[in-house]
């Protein structure tokens, strides 16, 4: 099915405000860390809590937030989101303490919920109720470059200025950009679904909550999401413990988003022609696979730069592929009906899960050893997410 060109501009103009606000929020962490530490003088566990504290923050406002977008209020959500997130990015180059980091990115973590995918999901399912998964998939393009022009960028900016001012310009963005965008595409919202289509469905919902493929599903969403949280936000430290020139260490994880994209292309291309169970089951594998072979890096000699390349391509396509199946997994093995309940049914262990695992990360580097332990933790995780997944399957219920 083809959308019209009102409907691709729609998607186009969403897909725009993705790039910046992926960008500029959740890829800038990586990238500002190591400055942020030097000029606070602070630890790398220290600063990676603000990072989970955003994370936590955004799942937490994920609820409200769906419930807003669902009563109409899409337009108001988004650009209140964009014009907080260019708010928090200025009020996040003044600080000069600890408690004051947390603070922006408490805040940060709200607006996150107001303008990432989760919204722009639910959204894009209103508008396009007979053909939302493949619109899904092209709104994720664009901002699965978010890394490939937000790094480099940024980097660059940290180069000229530094990170303080850097931010400014970030600030900016949100502001003349992404604030407009959602302010003039999203007029004219769908018509508000009916209290009694809000409501959170009846005893039908118990059974299906306490079923073996829910929980399973659950457990595969929250392992794999935390690891897909933890590495992006290390992901320029991690490169540099592998000895490389520093434009590599900027130039990878920025290809990253390629890779991205790349997967992306292959499921919008070739899922027709696949058993989407079996893309299912072996997409996630690519996490762990790509966790080995950064595990595996530092002790290959001669071959560990052509095995950092091999990391950005396997993660990479993996993470981008793996949005898609995470989100519709739940349709696919427990109930198609109230997946929209069933996923916000996962919505405070995720968020617990995803604020931990940069954190955890964080607080187990060591000068000693760097993140080698903590890798090894993220590769334990991804497998038995990738296992339950499996499970699910196996066990899945008659989808409605």
């Amino acid at each position: 099915m083809r959308f019209k060109s009102s409907e691709t501009g729609l998607v186009l103009r969403l897909s725009l405000a993705q790039l910046i606000s992926w960008g500029s929020i959740f890829y800038m962490f990586s990238v500002v860390l190591e400055p942020l530490e030097r000029d606070l003088g602070l630890r790398r566990a220290e600063v990676s809590v603000a990072f989970s504290l955003a994370v936590l923050a955004e799942g937490l406002m994920a609820y409200p937030v769906g419930r807003w977008i669902d009563r109409g209020h899409e337009r108001w959500v988004m650009t209140l989101g964009s014009v907080l997130a260019g708010a928090c990015l200025w009020l996040h180059s003044e600080v000069t303490s600890l408690m004051g980091l947390y603070a922006v990115w408490v805040g940060l973590g709200v607006a996150m919920a107001a303008v990432l995918y989760s919204p722009a999901f639910a959204l894009i399912t209103k508008r396009f109720p007979q053909n939302f998964r493949r619109a899904i998939i092209t709104l994720t393009f664009l901002g699965g470059l978010a890394s490939t022009v937000f790094i480099p960028l940024i980097a660059w900016l940290i180069s000229v200025w530094d990170w303080r001012h850097a931010l400014w310009v970030l600030a900016a963005l949100h502001v003349v950009v992404c604030a407009p965008l959602h302010w003039l595409t999203l007029a004219n919202a769908p018509q508000r679904l009916t209290q009694a289509a809000v409501q959170v469905p009846d005893a039908g919902l118990k059974p299906l909550l306490q079923s073996a493929p829910f929980l399973l599903i659950g457990v595969f969403t929250v392992l794999l999401m935390s690891d897909t949280v933890a590495i992006p936000a290390h992901i320029v430290s991690l490169l540099r413990e592998n000895n490389l020139p520093e434009a590599w260490v900027i130039a990878l994880p920025a290809a990253i988003g390629v890779m991205q994209v790349a997967g992306r292309l292959l499921l919008y291309f070739f899922e027709h022609y696949a058993d989407l169970h079996q893309v299912n089951r072996w997409v996630p594998m690519l996490i762990p696979l790509g966790v080995l072979v950064l595990l595996v890096a530092p002790l290959s000699g001669a071959l560990q730069l052509g095995l950092v390349v091999g990391f950005v391509v396997v993660y990479g396509m993996g993470n981008g592929m793996l949005t898609i199946v995470k989100g519709t997994a739940m349709a696919m093995y427990v109930n198609r009906t109230h997946v929209a309940s069933l996923n916000g049914a996962l919505g405070v262990p995720l968020a617990l899960a995803r604020a931990a695992a940069p954190a955890l990360l964080g607080w187990m580097w060591s000068p000693q050893v760097g993140y080698r332990d903590g890798l090894f933790l993220l590769l334990g995780l991804s497998v038995a997410g990738v296992v339950a997944l499996m499970l699910a399957q196996r066990h899945r219920l008659d989808v409605n």
